[in-house]
């Protein structure tokens, strides 16, 4: 009796970590100390000692069940982008810079292959937030889960100088709100897509008009991040009061939590283009239209609060930095919460 009789390859981790460094690589920044296979990752903290007061941030995620598209769609070199973002996002939207990033993927059985594209766009996801990705975990599980399934999850660490913190507590009526745009559903409301769409390869090889696309190809598309694009903001000497990333529960759960308690926000539904993915899901689920807003990003993954008179600077350097931004609402006096008109 073995370890690999009981189900666990270990040949097939070690290989896996072979095929991993060269995508590792891509993410290495000048603080990270060692090598991959140490204990721990090691990253040293010497050039924030310039900040006033450096805070620690931290995120982690998962990618919910749009791993199961990955699985149905043997495509997995895409998903680890979105377990990245998750993290990294939240990171930005209280104005840290991400430092780095751990992933942990759970398997039934260790394809050293697919773990390896798996890998490579966790890195791509680093690399566009410019984390370095310093460490990681493959945990087999024969027994626990099916030998072709996964999930994926990560953990990231950030830096913000305490001053330059993101709260919403100065958010005040006359405000105005922009919001960037989303590259589709992201990573959120996938268990309610799954009961719209059947979850077959006919289903999702099937060509839409409106997608100009393939539906799996639509819904695969990986969670935009919005790292630089809330940095130049800030390279621009624009104030970002507060800034919402809008994950699960939509525009009713997110945008209130950058609120202060005196004031709500106004969203106008028809102040940007909404992606085409979304009238589809609405009319092929026959899902309201609260709902809608309460489970989906809609088109936007980030809002930001503004002082009146910075969007149209703002607007700029996000569109410089490769992202599209829209004017899309304000700030007014009333009970915290999200009003779409």
């Amino acid at each position: 009796m073995d370890y690999q009789s009981a189900g666990v390859d270990i040949e097939a981790g070690y290989k896996s970590v072979e095929l991993m460094k060269e995508h590792i690589k891509r993410t290495v920044r000048d603080e990270v100390l060692g090598g991959i296979g140490g204990f721990a990752g090691a990253f040293n903290l010497s050039k924030i000692k310039g900040m006033e007061e450096p805070v620690l941030l931290s995120g982690t995620d998962g990618c919910g069940t749009k791993v199961k598209l990955a699985f149905l769609m043997d495509k997995h070199d895409t998903i680890g982008i979105d377990a990245v973002a998750m993290c990294v996002n939240d990171i930005a939207c209280s104005g840290g810079e991400p430092l780095f990033f751990l992933d942990y993927i759970a398997c039934g059985k260790n394809y050293p292959d697919k773990i390896a594209k798996i890998v490579s766009g966790v890195a791509e996801g680093c690399v566009q937030s410019g984390a370095a990705l310093v460490g990681g975990e493959t945990a087999e599980h024969p027994g626990l889960m099916p030998e072709d399934e996964y999930d994926l999850a990560g953990f990231a660490v950030g830096v913000v100088d305490k001053k330059d913190l993101i709260t919403g507590a100065s958010i005040s009526a006359g405000d105005v709100l922009v919001g960037i745009a989303s590259t589709g559903v992201h990573s959120n409301g996938f268990s309610l897509v799954r009961k719209v769409f059947e979850m077959t390869k006919e289903s999702l090889d099937t060509y839409y008009d409106e997608l100009g696309t393939t539906l799996g190809e639509s819904l695969i598309t990986p969670t935009k991040i919005y790292v630089k694009g809330l940095k130049a903001v800030k390279d621009a000497g624009v104030t970002i009061k507060g800034c919402s990333h809008i994950t699960g529960g939509g525009f009713y759960e997110n945008i209130p939590r950058m609120l202060p308690d005196n004031v709500k926000a106004v969203v106008k539904k028809d102040s940007y283009p909404i992606p085409p993915i979304f009238d589809l899901l609405k009319s092929k689920g026959d899902i309201d239209e609260h709902m809608m807003y309460n489970t989906f990003n809609m088109g936007l993954g980030m809002v930001l609060a503004l002082e009146k008179g910075t969007e149209d600077k703002t607007i700029a350097a996000l569109k410089d930095a490769g992202y599209d931004a829209f004017v899309v609402g304000e700030i007014v006096d009333g009970e915290k919460s999200c009003e779409l008109v």
